[in-house]
């Protein structure tokens, strides 16, 4: 997708929707969108405390010293990526997301420069790579999986990709992208 379509498919502010956060952890991810490319993820390493080796957005915790939802998401994605947040536009937030395991998620999209260069902080990110564009706006994508788990047969999404498996609230929140990406939000 070209820069002009981000644009008019994610206008400035996109419609979003603040959930209750009661007892949740406050986080924000950023949704880095490359024009003409696609998404950028992460690999979270291995060494994490919390969702090790699983598919990401860059961020984290909203701590006491960010101003906002995006301050945080443009902290961490420097922390995590290096992306320097003079490089990222903000465009808004989308939807609030709270998980099974207690964070509440508020993300945040920007556009990134073409070639957009990124450098992880191995302590934190294991990979930076990119689902493309092609992928959100596949009408079959993402696919249903179901799994038998503490007894219980439980269904979730998975967006294909050759080298990851893409899951959980990633794979929520790519969902909740690519419909207004496709224009059905």
């Amino acid at each position: 997708m070209t820069e002009a379509e981000l644009r008019r498919r994610l206008p400035s502010g996109l419609a979003h929707n603040c959930l209750a956060a009661a007892g949740n952890r406050l986080a924000a991810v950023l949704i880095p969108l490359e024009p003409e490319r696609g998404v950028w993820l992460t690999r979270r390493s291995a060494q994490m405390p919390n969702h090790a080796g699983q598919v990401s957005f860059p961020g984290g915790k909203i701590e006491r010293g960010d101003a906002s939802a995006e301050a945080a998401a443009l902290r961490e994605a420097r922390e995590e990526v290096g992306l320097d947040p003079a490089a990222a536009e903000v465009l808004g937030r989308m939807d609030d997301f709270i998980t099974g395991t207690g964070f509440h998620i508020t993300p945040v999209v920007a556009l990134v420069p073409r070639g957009v260069r990124f450098m992880a902080d191995p302590g934190e990110v294991q990979e930076v790579f990119c689902l493309p564009f092609a992928m959100l706006l596949d009408p079959a994508a993402p696919r249903s999986r179901k799994v038998f788990w503490r007894g219980m047969e439980q269904e979730f999404i998975v967006w294909p990709h050759e080298a990851h498996v893409i899951w959980g609230a990633t794979a929520k929140i790519l969902l909740d992208l690519a419909r207004r990406l496709r224009g059905a939000a």
